[in-house]
Formats: C-alpha cells, sequence, structure tokens
C-alpha cells in the first residue's frame, strides 16, 4: 500500500529579474510503499531539493499532486500546514537543527511540547527511543557537549517521537565522519525495519546503497531506479555509482 503518492508533479519559477521561467521539476511520478526505506539521488540542480521541499509541505508544486495517506497537501490550509508535518511528518537535516540552550532531551520533546503533550507521556515515549539510538545516557547533555554523531542521534529521536508516517532525511550524513556515518546507516536500517518509512535524499553513494529503492533525479524529472532486490550493501553500492556515472556522462535511460 502506497503512503506517500507523487503524481506528475510540475514546478516552474519565475526569476525576479527578467521573469524568465525555470522548470525545477517536470514531471515527477512516484509512490512510496508503507515500511519502505527510499533514497532520491541526482546531480546538484537536478531538483531534489525543490523536490524535497514539496513533500515536506514547504512549497506548492505549479502543477500535480502529492497525497500522503490519500490526503492532498495542496489542500491543506496554509494556517494548518505547520501542524500538519508536526503531525504526520518527522525530519533528518545535515546540521542536526538543534538548539545549543536546550538539552538533548528537550531538543527531542520540542515538537511535543509544542503540541501540548504532557511529560509523562513525551517521557514514555522517549525511553525506548533512546535506547534503541543508544542516547540514554546522554539525554540531559546540551548539544555542545556531544559528537556530530550523537547530535545527528538526537535529531532522529527527534523526528521518532512523534510517530510520524513519514521521516524525511535531508542528507542526513553530509556532516558526519566516516564511523559516525556507518553508525547512523545501521540505526536508520535497523528503524526501518521496525516499520518506518523513511525518504533521504543524499549524495552519498554509500548511504543511498543502504536503502531498498534508490530514484535518480535528472533536469526535474525521476531518471531511473534501482530495487535492492537480493542485493547486498555493496552490489548495491556499485549499481549506484554505476547509475551515476551513466547520468554525468549523458547516458540512456536504463
Amino acid at each position: 500500500m502506497a503512503i506517500l503518492s507523487v503524481k506528475n508533479i510540475k514546478k516552474t519559477y519565475i526569476t525576479r529579474f527578467g521573469g524568465n521561467q525555470v522548470q525545477a521539476l517536470k514531471n515527477v511520478t512516484f509512490d512510496v510503499e508503507q515500511g519502505e526505506y527510499v533514497a532520491i539521488m541526482g546531480e546538484s540542480g537536478s531538483g531534489k531539493t525543490t523536490l524535497l521541499n514539496i513533500l515536506a509541505a514547504l512549497d506548492k508544486p505549479t502543477s500535480g499532486t502529492v497525497l500522503l495517506e490519500n490526503r492532498d497537501f495542496s489542500r491543506i490550509k496554509e494556517s494548518e500546514r505547520a501542524i500538519f508535518r508536526r503531525d504526520n511528518l518527522g525530519f533528518v537535516f545535515q546540521e542536526f537543527n538543534l538548539l545549543d540552550t536546550f538539552s538533548l532531551q528537550d531538543n527531542i520533546f520540542l515538537p511535543l511540547v509544542l503540541a501540548g503533550m504532557d511529560y509523562k507521556t513525551m517521557n514514555s515515549r522517549l525511553q525506548p527511543i533512546a535506547e534503541k539510538l543508544e542516547i540514554t545516557q546522554l539525554l540531559q547533555k546540551f548539544p555542545y557537549e556531544v559528537s556530530g554523531g550523537q547530535k545527528q542521534r538526537a535529531a532522529v529521536a527527534r523526528a521518532l517521537i512523534t510517530q510520524p508516517k513519514l521521516i524525511l532525511a535531508d542528507e542526513p550524513t553530509g556532516a558526519l565522519d566516516s564511523r559516525a556515518t556507518d553508525e547512523l546507516l545501521r540505526l536508520f536500517s535497523a528503524v526501518n525495519d521496525g516499520g518506518q518509512t523513511i525518504l533521504m535524499v543524499t549524495h552519498s553513494v554509500k548511504a543511498a546503497s543502504h536503502a531498498n529503492r534508490v530514484l535518480f533525479i535528472r533536469d526535474g524529472e525521476v531518471f531511473h531506479q534501482i530495487y535492492r532486490g537480493t542485493s547486498t550493501n555493496e552490489q548495491l553500492y556499485q549499481k549506484v555509482a554505476d547509475t551515476l556515472t551513466m547520468l554525468a556522462t549523458g547516458g540512456d535511460r536504463a
């Protein structure tokens, strides 16, 4: 069953000076199934960021539809969009987006505090997540007291604690060293194995090789996709690398 349906999305911008039209997305169509782990890749300027902003309900398409559990994003009132994102979407960013004046626990609690949830319920949600992400002993520390990998674990916990229908990850390994990257990707796989749907935009072949499906965007449209099937991470890594080479050299669709 598709939890997310993207149908014929187009996005055209009008430049501020000169009034020229720039088509960022041409005709993007794909579904994400419940419990799937999908990576989106493409060169800079391919339309990935524009697509992610539309999926995050931060921007509206020029035409086409985005449905989350059959709810049309375009029908959500502007005044309700922040609540919709908080209640349905979890976000993991490259730069963590943690508040330095809040402990990790308070950073994780923040979306639930904004929703008016009581402390007892928030704490009961946090404990199993903190144990799974191995940050229980870090909860009272502040972001400046922990490593980049630990910050990102806290950011993942903040995304999970709202029990979102979909996690959107934007270059989640971009600010991490290789060891922290390996750990985060292991945790993402474990979270996905628990049934959480994840859609990740990344430039990293390594990160993409941990997903179950990889979509490639070129010139504002879906150019190609790879399913994991029985491939190991190493085998999927090579397939992704080969496809990126094809994209870079202007090869035809596979």
